[in-house]
């Protein structure tokens, strides 16, 4: 995903859990709703969680310095990684606390159509930005299951706020199960057991937002498709006799970093190697602009190495 078609995701997304969150509280407060609630402190942690991912964002788009060569790329991951925290303490956290307190201490709704005009609104609401961070993810996803396509992404801005969002609406569906069952029955104590429901979704949603987002702080490798297209670019340099990728790791969705194994002809001088070298480089960042930096260790013919690579073509041919 784009950084323009990412900002335009996480800003849809903050401005309707801006709005639902007030909305909430209002009528939280009017109402005595334990659900609705959890529902507004879930919103206003959502609406949080994208002020840090765009703040990740503009972080990420600094430019190398001094400090850090290559880059603030993974300020993306990291602040992605705090927004799953942050769902899970704060939003599950106090969802729990108030699902327990109004279990042991059920309290009547006093006016249950306000719950269900604010759920219908901010189901609405959320799911304009749902709408939107789907038809973004679906765009980038290609034919993988949406499981799958999370798993392999490098990019957390679009399956977070999907992943929120998602979870979002069906916290709202809950909220509103729990308020009819609540006033149907007579038996406010739903209106708490909802709010439980509410604190499990949220913490289920951040334990698996936080583990992708913890794989890719940690370092994850370019896609399969992406490192054969690179280990391809070798074909176009004849200096190079045999070469293999030793590695290439994500420092943002947008910025690869990769390490070449390389044996170079015999008869070549030092100045013909870097040429080689030069010429390699040009070739990877024409076919990959995410590439931005190129690391090569040459090797002596016939030395062996640990790494599994995919020859070149024959040496001496």
């Amino acid at each position: 995903m784009s950084t323009s078609k990412s900002k335009l995701v996480v800003y849809a997304a903050a401005a309707g859990n801006g709005l639902i969150a007030i909305t909430k509280f209002a009528a939280a407060a009017y109402t005595g709703s334990s659900a609705m609630l959890s529902e507004a402190v879930h919103s206003v942690a959502d609406t949080g969680n994208q002020v840090l991912l765009l703040y990740g964002m503009h972080r990420a788009s600094q430019p190398p310095d001094a400090l850090h060569p290559l880059g603030y790329g993974r300020e993306i991951y990291f602040w992605s990684f705090i927004v799953a925290i942050i769902m899970f303490t704060l939003g599950a956290g106090v969802a729990l606390y108030e699902g327990v307190q109004h279990v042991l201490h059920p309290t009547e709704i006093s006016n249950a159509m306000v719950n269900y005009v604010v759920l219908g609104f901010a189901f609405i609401f959320e799911g304009a930005s749902w709408a939107i961070a789907l038809r973004e993810f679906r765009r980038t996803k290609g034919n993988l299951g949406y499981f799958e396509a999370m798993r392999r992404s490098r990019d957390p801005i679009g399956f977070t706020v999907l992943f929120e969002d998602s979870a979002a609406m069906l916290g709202l569906v809950i909220a509103f199960i729990g308020t009819f069952l609540g006033q149907y029955l007579g038996m406010p104590v739903f209106d708490g057991v909802a709010s439980i429901a509410i604190a499990a979704v949220l913490a289920t949603t951040a334990v698996v937002l936080a583990y992708e987002s913890k794989s890719l702080l940690i370092g994850e490798p370019a896609t399969r498709a992406v490192r054969e297209s690179i280990l391809a670019t070798l074909s176009e340099i004849p200096e190079i006799d045999r070469g293999q990728i030793a590695f290439t790791v994500h420092m943002a969705p947008d910025e690869i970093v990769v390490a070449f194994n390389l044996e170079f002809q015999d008869h070549l001088t030092a100045p013909q190697i870097e040429k080689a070298t030069i010429d390699l480089e040009r070739v990877i960042h024409s076919r990959h602009p995410e590439v931005i930096a190129v690391f090569v260790k040459p090797r002596v013919a016939g030395q062996s190495s640990s790494l599994v690579g995919i020859p070149h073509r024959p040496a001496n041919a």
